[in-house]
This record gives structure tokens, sequence and C-alpha cells, in this order.
């Protein structure tokens, strides 16, 4: 016979109150148990300590003939520390994005990073060049030729590029 600890609904309609019993575990849920171990009644507060009555002694017996507590009743005996506490399950992942849109914001995280990378290593090459300059200025008494070429080339005649365009 497969015993099972847990919880057995009495009360008014919405006005709940359990019983924590031990039954066979083919038996309806508020038919026939073998013994009364506890109560549960959620409409008190959850610091009353009349919310949750258990019978240790009896608890610990049926336990040790091999009783399953149900999972609430597991966090009951867990809060009384008469069994572990269980753990809590891993949530399903049918709210998790389908496979291609994970793949999507997987390329556009890659992105992202890569633009930071990018980002971040034109900052570091714009930090070292001006030292470079700056070196080569004290080793030359001039500035870099490099530089000033640069800017004369980017620099152009309007009037030219509409000539070439004619």
């Amino acid at each position: 016979m497969a015993l099972k600890i847990r919880m057995s609904r009495g009360g008014a309609k919405r006005r709940p109150f359990y019983r924590i019993v031990v039954a066979d575990s083919r038996k309806p849920r508020d038919g026939r148990f073998i013994e009364r171990l506890g109560t549960y009644d959620p409409m008190l507060d959850r610091d009353n300590p009349d919310r949750v009555k258990l019978n240790e002694e009896r608890i610990k017996h049926w336990l040790s003939q091999g009783a399953q507590p149900s999972d609430r009743v597991a966090r009951f005996l867990g809060a009384a520390k008469l069994a572990p506490i269980p753990s809590v399950p891993e949530q399903t992942k049918k709210n998790q994005p389908k496979a291609k849109a994970q793949e999507r914001l997987r390329e556009a995280e890659e992105a992202k990073q890569a633009a930071e990378e990018a980002a971040k290593a034109a900052t570091e090459q714009a930090a070292s060049e001006p030292e470079a300059d700056v070196a080569a200025e004290e080793q030359d008494g001039e500035p870099s030729k490099s530089t000033e070429g640069s800017a004369e080339e980017v620099v152009a005649d309007p009037d030219e590029s509409e000539n070439k365009e004619e």
C-alpha cells in the first residue's frame, strides 16, 4: 500500500480548511484516510501559529514507515524541520523564445559586442597615436609630416570637384 501524507479539504465555499492526513494514494482526496496528523488554515495570517498545526511525533512515525509527503506538505515539514526543504523545480522552457528568435538575439548580442570591441580598439589606437606623435616631435623638433599631409588631402577645393565632373 502506497502511503501519502497529503491535505484533505474541508470548510465552506471560499473558506478553505485542510486536514493533513495519511492516506492510501489510491483513495480520493477527501476520501478515507488512515490518520489525521494536523491542520492547515490558509485564511489565517502567515505569522499566526495556528495556521499550520502538526503532530510531529506521528509525522516522524509515518515518514519512517515510508509515507511520501505531497509537495505542499513537504514544504510545511521543511519549515518545521521535520524533513529536508524540497528544492524549487526548474521552470518550463515554454516561456522562452523559439529557436530562430534565440538565434537572432544571439547574433544581435554578438554584433553589439563586436561594435563595443571595435570602439574600444579605436579609442586605444587614438590614445596611442598622440603619444607616438609627441615622441616623434621630441626627436625631430618638428611636428610629424604624416599628420600635416593628411589634413591637406582631406580638404579639397570645391571648384576642382566641379571641374572634374564636367
